[in-house]
């Protein structure tokens, strides 16, 4: 009789494991969508802030042709770029009259 009631305790527990395992699977697997998705959500806003970052400028802003990425000065901790040197000390004289002009300065 003693095998028996092992036997029938032992389904019993196996069983109530069974069943707490099945119960939390859901959750768990919730869990871990809910992770995902805030991964996911976190990807998309550094990619958005990584492309609003780089904002391409290539037209000079002074006489308007294209750019030389080798002439450029920082302005307010930006790049600005220009088609030639000459350029580049005209918008040093009055900077804020070509911000118009340039992409990475419009918000």
């Amino acid at each position: 009789m003693s095998i028996a009631r092992v036997s029938k305790t032992a389904i019993v527990v196996l069983v109530g494991m069974l069943l707490i395992t099945l119960t939390m699977l859901p959750g768990c697997k919730k869990e871990e969508e809910q992770q995902a998705s805030v991964s996911a959500e976190t990807q998309i806003k550094e990619v958005a802030s990584a492309a609003a970052e780089e904002i391409v400028q290539t037209t000079c802003p002074v006489m308007e042709g294209e750019i030389d990425k080798n002439i450029f000065v920082e302005y307010k901790g930006k790049k600005v770029y220009f088609c030639c040197p000459p350029c580049a000390e005209k918008f040093k004289e009055n900077p804020e009259q070509y911000l118009a002009k340039l992409p990475q300065f419009k918000q």
